[in-house]
């Protein structure tokens, strides 16, 4: 299997394509060169410059339209893949992402595109004005939450260029939020066509999986801690200077930009250098787990995927645990960089900091700094599943006798009230009563956390292949929708091609179909066109519908 190399760094802009000019800052690599000639970031970023200017008709850029790169992968051999986010008039463009591929000696090979669409408007002055586009978002949230009053409701609209929804077209996104009856917080974006006032598209704001836990499900963990004068303090300088704070059942109003009120996240500090004690009452305890499930987190993508933090920048996030009251979530928020955990109800969860939880809420922090799949229909449905995938993968690579690796999401956070064993089940979705095995037209109509089933299947059966079985002590019994058998390849496999179709392939409209050749691409990168993986990767899709 070839290495993957990711590299990240600060965001360049290449404005005025017909305008402006390209110059190489680093040869192509010749016969015989060794890894230190890859091409660099810079000189991806000046190839992929070119790239644009060369192949501008083909990509419909115009000089209507601005390009800013948001990530950078080069490949061992010096392939290079660099992704774009777009702007038209000024505008960001829902759907106007794309990936260039470059040769080693930086030609242009292809792009994937969000949207092959000309972007072309006849103005960029809406008919419908920004207040009228809040009320209607307002509204929105509200008929999100019937039989709530909602409280500090806000409503933040941005004129937008939708290209994801059919022909490009002028559209307001505003961002609702507000607090429930309980003080926590509720957030919907709502996609409003400027012209005529139409709703085009809406989905929740935050992106989260439900879950409840004991304190230390992980059992006694080890933890990095900073030393400050004679108390220490729940800060890992060893992983981007990551670390867990106290929101003290507070709650906050800053998503998606809108930042009114922030929850604290109070430094937790220890005398001892000895956290918690297993018991929910001792505050430090849910910490723990917090912590422990960001290092798992940042040491499956630095070890698996030579990926450093999040953003791949090497800078950690934090966390915030005993957030609002009997919040029974957990989630990852972009504008604060940080993850986030309620404690539960106590009824049909408790504190929820279980070791797959942190994995997928940030998992979703990863997706955001990459294909960034839009968080409703198919590409929401991928979305969630890219968490729950890396979450179970997580998991496994942790190696935690007390909580070991599955295939079931959730599985520690979930109390008798709750009525199942576990959120959801991967090696068949539709035991939760909700999800999806098998793809059809009306998976897009599904809420995303039960429309990702269709890809959670697939990564099963691409695993561990179809049929019963038992795997680390868990029974499983995976069925096709197509009646085949499916033999698996195994769970580091699945893990590289998926992370590769994020990063490399998929966009933020990518769909099931997109999906499928995302992948399928990436285990040709990996392995070859002729190799078993990508044969094994066609037969699982196929194995769910999506052919």
């Amino acid at each position: 299997m070839s290495r993957i190399r990711h590299v990240r760094g600060s965001r360049t802009a290449t404005a005025g394509l017909a305008a402006t000019t390209a110059t190489l800052l680093v040869a192509a690599l010749a016969p015989g060169a060794t890894a230190a000639d890859r091409p660099t970031r810079t000189a991806a970023l000046e190839h992929a410059a070119t790239a644009l200017l060369d192949h501008s008709a083909a990509l419909k850029l115009t000089d209507a339209q601005d390009t800013e790169a948001r990530d950078v992968v080069v490949d061992d051999d010096g392939t290079q893949h660099v992704r774009y986010d777009r702007t038209y008039r000024g505008l960001p463009v829902l759907g106007g992402d794309f990936v260039v591929h470059l040769a080693p000696d930086g030609a242009f090979r292809s792009a994937d595109r969000a949207t092959d669409a000309a972007l072309s408007l006849p103005t960029v002055t809406p008919k419908l004005s920004a207040p009228k586009a809040a009320d209607l978002a307002a509204n929105a949230l509200r008929a999100a939450n019937p039989g709530e009053l909602l409280k500090r409701l806000t409503a933040k609209p941005e004129l937008v260029v939708d290209a994801l929804h059919g022909t490009p077209k002028l559209a307001w996104r505003t961002n609702a939020v507000a607090l429930d009856s309980l003080g926590n917080p509720v957030a919907r974006t709502v996609l409003t066509d400027a012209g005529t006032g139409a709703r085009i598209d809406a989905w929740d704001a935050i992106e989260s999986v439900s879950g409840d836990g004991e304190s230390l499900y992980g059992g006694t963990v080890p933890l990095e801690t900073t030393r400050s004068g004679e108390s220490y303090q729940l800060k890992d300088p060893t992983r981007g200077g990551t670390y867990t704070g106290d929101a003290e059942n507070q709650t906050d109003l800053c998503f998606l930009g809108i930042c009114l009120v922030r929850a604290p996240a109070t430094l937790f500090t220890d005398a001892d250098n000895h956290w918690g004690s297993g018991n929910a009452d001792d505050r430090a305890s849910a910490a723990v787990d917090a912590q422990y499930g960001t290092d798992a987190t940042w040491d499956y993508y630095r070890d698996v995927h030579g990926r450093s933090g999040i953003a791949g920048d090497g800078k950690g996030s934090y966390n915030r645990v005993h957030y609002g009251n009997e919040y029974n979530n957990a989630f990852w928020d972009d504008s604060c960089f940080c993850m986030t955990y309620g404690d539960g109800d106590g009824t049909t969860f408790g504190p929820l900091v279980s070791l797959d939880v942190a994995g997928h809420e940030m998992s979703h922090g990863v997706t955001s700094k990459t294909a960034a799949l839009t968080y409703s229909g198919e590409s929401g449905g991928l979305n969630e599943a890219t968490s729950d995938i890396f979450g179970a993968l997580v998991e496994w690579h942790a190696g935690n006798a007390a909580d070991p690796g599955d295939y079931l999401i959730g599985e520690k956070v979930v109390r008798d009230g709750f009525g199942r064993e576990a959120l959801r089940y991967m090696d068949r979705p539709s035991r939760d009563g909700s999800s999806a095995d098998c793809w059809s037209t009306a998976v897009g109509d599904l809420d995303v956390h039960y429309s990702s089933g269709v890809a959670n299947h697939f990564a099963y059966l691409l695993a561990e292949g179809s049929g019963a079985r038992t795997v680390g002590g868990v029974a499983y019994d995976s069925p096709t929708c197509d009646g085949s058998t499916v033999s698996g390849i195994g769970r580091d496999r699945l893990g590289d091609i998926w992370y590769r179709a994020l990063t490399v392939y998929m966009t933020s409209s990518t769909d099931y179909a997109g999906a499928r050749a995302a992948t399928l691409s990436a285990a040709g990168d990996l392995y070859g066109t002729d190799s078993a993986e990508y044969a094994a990767v066609g037969a699982a899709w196929s194995a769910v519908n999506v052919g």
